[in-house]
């Protein structure tokens, strides 16, 4: 029992020559991390932005006084498909344009256009021009911004971004197996000598390649946890910084730390291991079969 305490394991559980890797490894997983967390924001973030415009109408009255204002706000209200429709005062406005224009406020002989904000009832469709036609008829100069439009635009960016995080992602992955197939060549022929001995012994080259399968597994999570939690403090700096910063904060990604935030960071870990352990098998199996 006591010489089966003592034994010395064929391959050492930590290499001074690893390091490199490591860090390699640890670099990936947290530029994966935080490519994937990033990804995640900004479709949320779009995916609420474009929730809240859709069914959202503008109507510009280019001039009017107050009786007629009122007269476009019933007239639009009173028709299909539409939810509500208010008309936004001179003060209003000032506060929408107060990030541009200041906190002083307009200039008193701006002339500006009178907005009615129109909310569309659900299933109404696109009743943008029915209100345009509707105005135009009652003799109103007036131009209707439908919302969705622009709605439309977020998505097809916000499928180009997913495509490219996506692709950033995988060409990590890609990155890491290789660096790890590599090191584990580079390991398997620093210790030859170890499996020729095993060779002769009887070993099969599934009980060597389990050897090498252990090491890289245990050396990829510790990579991957150290890279994930690396991601997690890149991630609180940026939320950090959007919210030392509120006027500008919509500029960034709506990052907030819910499950699915914490479910990329735990698997990132596990998905490096298993990348570091399926390349070691590979690498050592087909050096074995091959030049070993």
């Amino acid at each position: 029992m006591t010489g089966r305490r003592n034994e010395v394991p064929l391959l050492p559980m930590s290499d001074a020559r690893e390091a490199a890797l490591f860090f390699v490894v640890c670099a990936l997983c947290f530029l994966a991390s935080l490519a994937a967390l990033s990804a995640r924001a900004t479709y949320s973030a779009a995916a609420d932005w474009t929730v809240s415009v859709e069914g959202e109408l503008t109507v510009r009255l280019e001039s009017a006084d107050s009786r007629a204002i009122a007269e476009a706000e019933a007239l639009v209200a009173a028709m299909p498909g539409v939810a509500s429709a208010r008309a936004i005062d001179r003060d209003e406005t000032a506060a929408l344009l107060a990030p541009w224009f200041g906190a002083d406020g307009l200039p008193a002989g701006l002339p500006l256009p009178v907005l009615i904000e129109v909310t569309a009832a659900p299933g109404s469709g696109r009743i943008a021009s029915d209100i345009q036609r509707r105005l135009a008829e009652r003799g109103f100069a007036a131009t209707v911004d439908d919302h969705s439009d622009w709605a439309g635009d977020v998505r097809r960016s916000l499928g180009v971004l997913r495509l490219a995080a996506l692709s950033a992602v995988a060409l990590l992955a890609a990155t890491a197996i290789a660096v790890i197939a590599f090191a584990t060549h580079a390991a398997l022929l620093a210790r030859r000598d170890i499996v020729e001995v095993l060779h002769l012994s009887g070993a099969e080259d599934r009980f060597i390649a389990n050897l090498f399968e252990r090491r890289f597994w245990i050396l990829g999570l510790q990579a991957g946890t150290v890279g994930a939690l690396a991601a997690l403090g890149g991630v609180a700096f940026l939320v950090f910084a959007a919210g030392s910063a509120p006027g500008r904060a919509w500029l960034l990604p709506q990052l907030r730390f819910d499950f699915w935030d914490f479910a990329i960071l735990v698997i990132a870990p596990v998905i490096a291991g298993y990348a570091a352990r399926g390349a070691a098998r590979l690498t050592v199996m087909r050096e074995l079969s091959g030049t070993v």
